[in-house]
């Protein structure tokens, strides 16, 4: 079962100096709004992770960079519950061997 309209849980913040709003950074995880826990199986207050309900999973991956100046790590678990695709990779080989 994969989740389409999951938030950010992460282990840290940071306050945008324009606006004030707080932001994910650090290690960040799919959350469900209403469940107590990531999608990857993480209690939120026994691993000390904030939550971040006004920002969507989909802002925080590095290839969108909305909100993903400050993130460090995104959880693959969780990635792999919300649809990503074992064959989606970050790299393409340039020079294939013969």
């Amino acid at each position: 079962m994969t989740v389409r309209s999951a938030a950010v849980a992460a282990g840290g913040q940071w306050r945008d100096p324009d606006d004030g709003i707080r932001y994910p950074s650090g290690e960040v995880h799919a959350w469900e709004r209403g469940r107590n826990e990531t999608v990857c199986g993480l209690s939120l207050s026994r691993s000390r992770l904030a939550r971040f309900p006004h920002v969507s999973w989909a802002d925080v991956q590095p290839a969108s960079g909305r909100h993903a100046e400050e993130v460090a790590e995104v959880c693959r678990r969780c990635a792999a519950g919300t649809g990503a695709r074992r064959d989606d990779r970050g790299w393409t080989r340039t020079n294939p061997r013969p």
